[in-house]
C-alpha cells in the first residue's frame, strides 16, 4: 500500500467516525426541548457543511496523481483540523 493509499484510508475512516458522531448529535437534538433543538440543528448543519468540505478534499486527493497528492495534503489537513475542532466544540456543548 502506498503512502497515498494509506493516507486516503485513514481520512476515510475519520470521515466515517465523524458521520457517526453527527448522527448521535442529531438523535440528542431530537430529544431536546424545543428551544434547545434550534441550537442543535444549527450546529449539526455547520458540521455537515464542514464534513462535505472535508469529503470534497478527500475526493480531490483521490483524483491526484501519486506525485501531486502531497501538494493537496496541506489543504486537506486544514479542512480536517477545522472539522475536528467543530466536532469537539459541538460535542462539549451538547453533553
Amino acid at each position: 500500500m502506498s503512502m497515498k493509499e494509506a493516507y486516503e484510508k485513514k481520512m476515510r475512516a475519520q470521515l466515517d467516525e465523524w458521520d457517526a458522531e453527527i448522527r448521535k448529535l442529531k438523535a440528542r437534538a431530537e430529544q431536546a426541548q424545543a428551544d434547545g433543538q434550534l441550537e442543535y440543528y444549527k450546529q449539526i448543519e455547520d458540521l455537515r457543511q464542514r464534513q462535505q468540505h472535508a469529503q470534497e478534499k478527500l475526493e480531490e486527493l483521490q483524483q491526484a496523481s501519486d506525485t501531486a497528492w502531497q501538494d493537496l495534503r496541506a489543504g486537506m489537513e486544514s479542512a480536517w483540523d477545522s472539522m475536528a475542532e467543530a466536532m469537539r466544540k459541538a460535542s462539549s456543548r451538547f453533553k
